[in-house]
């Protein structure tokens, strides 16, 4: 398990990889980590992403010899959507003219040590003016209690249960605002704020708390939609870590 404790303010990290396996492991090793992560299988679908505000990267990931858009072309295209840092990863040593577009190169296969001491970089610093440092996935006070009290089974079932939760209220949450309901979004932020809180899902609860108190502001609910989205996302992957079928 790697620093499922963390709450250091992390980056927001955009991993564009084909490959399933690497990108599971590195998404894996960032959320566990305390990275917000968003994924996309190739060039095309993280252009979109970009393109439609699905997220808004501070550091993006790529390997640059997927099929399809790729290599310096990709991320000359990243550098007319995005402000973020950009590393180029590949299972061979890039030419110059990569070298020059990129702000940085991770050769495969890599460790994770590697892989934090590239995004080390661009963890923010508290100022006492800055947002609050993202929290992580699951609470590992809470995790260890629940598997003092249950079998490994049953705490896997109780995150299984909150994650397919979330969908479902992520899809009532959609609806709400469309409708401009903002009563309702408040509601759906308070359920979502103590399910998770009791199950320390941290991540979830603190994306809760912040529609209960915002609802009336429908635009910045949009953008809590979608990190709670991510936030399942990486519940889920927590779940395939922890609890290893």
């Amino acid at each position: 398990m790697l620093g499922i404790g963390s709450d250091r303010n992390f980056p927001t990290v955009l991993l564009i990889d084909d490959d399933l396996i690497s990108r599971e492991v590195i998404a894996t090793v960032l959320t566990l980590g305390g990275y917000t992560l968003h994924t996309a299988v190739d060039g095309t679908e993280s252009l979109e992403m970009l393109d439609k505000g699905i997220c808004a990267p501070e550091v993006i990931l790529v390997d640059v010899q997927m099929p399809g858009l790729n290599g310096v072309a990709l991320i000359k295209e990243l550098r007319t959507r995005s402000a973020a840092s950009i590393y180029a990863i590949s299972g061979t040593a890039p030419p110059d003219d990569l070298k020059s577009a990129a702000d940085g190169f991770l050769l495969k296969p890599f460790g994770p040590e590697a892989l934090q001491s590239l995004l080390g970089k661009h963890t923010r610093k508290p100022d006492g003016t800055d947002a609050a440092p993202i929290e992580p996935v699951v609470s590992a006070v809470t995790l260890a209690q629940f598997r003092e009290m249950m079998p490994e089974p049953v705490v896997r079932q109780v995150y299984a249960a909150v994650a397919d939760d979330l969908k479902k209220r992520s899809i009532l949450l959609e609806a709400a605002i469309a409708q401009g309901n903002a009563e309702e979004v408040r509601r759906i932020g308070h359920a979502i704020k103590g399910g998770c809180g009791m199950a320390g899902a941290r991540e979830a609860a603190r994306l809760g708390a912040m529609l209960e108190s915002e609802s009336d502001q429908l635009n910045n609910s949009k953008a809590v939609l979608r990190d709670l989205r991510t936030a399942t996302q990486n519940l889920e992957r927590m779940l395939e870590v922890e609890f290893p079928a």
